[in-house]
C-alpha cells in the first residue's frame, strides 16, 4: 500500500484549485493500492483527498481538534462532511479548539502515517506556525520523501 499525506495552502483562487487539482490527479494516476492522509482543511486537503477517492483509493482524516470543522471557511463545511463521511478511517486529537498547535500537531502524525508527502507549495515561508513550509520542513528531518506541486500559473491571494 502506498501511503501518501498532503499538506497546501489554504484559500486558493478558483483558477489554481483547477490547475492543483489536475496535478494531484496526475501525481497518483499511477499509484495502485493508494491510501490518502488528510485533515481536510479547504484547498490542496480537500482536492487532494476527493483525488484519492476518485481514484478508488482509502482514505484516513486526520481531525486536529473537537472544533476543527467551526474554524474552517463556512462554504467549505458541506465538503468536508462529505469528505469526512467516506474515511476508512478518523483519528481526533484530544485538542479542543483549532489552533496552529493542534494543526501542527495532526500534521505530525499525518507524516508518521506516510511513506511520502505531497506539499502544494509555493516554496515561500510559511505564514504561521504550522503552515506548508513547516510540514515540508518536518517531513525532512524525518527523512520523509516529498513531492512539491505549485503548477505554472498558479497563485495565492
Amino acid at each position: 500500500m502506498t501511503r501518501l499525506a498532503i499538506t497546501g495552502h489554504r484559500g486558493l483562487p478558483g483558477d489554481t484549485e483547477q490547475l492543483i487539482d489536475a496535478a494531484l490527479r496526475e501525481e497518483i494516476a499511477d499509484t495502485t493500492d493508494l491510501l490518502g492522509v488528510s485533515c481536510l482543511a479547504d484547498g490542496a486537503d480537500s482536492l487532494f483527498a476527493q483525488a484519492v477517492l476518485d481514484h478508488g483509493g482509502e482514505l484516513v482524516v486526520i481531525v486536529p481538534a473537537a472544533r476543527y470543522r467551526d474554524g474552517l471557511p463556512e462554504d467549505h463545511h458541506p465538503v468536508y462532511d462529505a469528505l469526512i463521511t467516506r474515511a476508512s478511517d478518523i483519528v481526533r486529537l484530544d485538542h479542543v479548539e483549532s489552533t496552529s498547535q493542534s494543526h501542527m500537531d495532526a500534521s505530525l502524525i499525518m507524516l508518521e502515517r506516510a511513506d511520502r508527502l505531497i506539499a502544494v507549495w509555493d516554496g515561500k515561508p510559511a505564514r504561521g506556525y504550522g503552515g506548508t513550509a513547516d510540514i515540508v520542513e518536518a517531513a525532512k528531518d524525518r527523512e520523509l520523501p516529498v513531492c512539491v506541486i505549485w503548477p505554472p500559473g498558479a497563485r495565492r491571494d
